[in-house]
């Protein structure tokens, strides 16, 4: 049953990934940069640990 939930909802996030990226394609990108910026800063952070 809790698998079954699981997959219910996997395909519902799935859903509205697709439809926020059909419907506003400008703000899906902000939020993939934001995302992948926060990785950079993270990187950046550990590499002047080290230097």
């Amino acid at each position: 049953m809790v698998g079954w939930i699981k997959k219910i909802l996997l395909a519902l996030l799935a859903a509205f990934v697709l439809f926020y990226l059909f419907t506003r394609p400008e703000a899906a990108a902000e939020a993939v940069l934001t995302f992948l910026g926060a990785f950079q800063s993270i990187g950046r952070f550990f590499v002047e640990l080290v230097s």
